[in-house]
């Protein structure tokens, strides 16, 4: 029964879904706008974030192999007993 009424309801979703097209009227209201758009932005996000996080893991790996013998920073001399 429950698999006849989800099959049911799928219908009718892809039904809605096909006569939208058809009308070339994707968005009833304001607020399909706007949930649409704030979809794609958090999308967008996502992935500039994933982006940049590939871009400062390749940094890493190429400046770790030139950086490995060379001090960063001021050497204290008070600190030397």
């Amino acid at each position: 029964m429950a698999q006849r009424a989800t099959q049911q309801e799928f219908e009718e979703q892809f039904n809605d879904v096909v006569s939208r097209l058809q009308s070339k009227q994707l968005f009833q209201s304001d607020w399909d706008i706007a949930s649409f758009a704030v979809f794609f932005i958090f999308i967008g996000m996502v992935l500039l974030l994933f982006i940049l996080v590939l871009i400062r893991c390749c940094c890493c790996c190429c400046d770790n192999e030139k950086s490995r013998g060379r001090k960063v920073g001021i050497e204290n001399m008070a600190l030397e007993p």
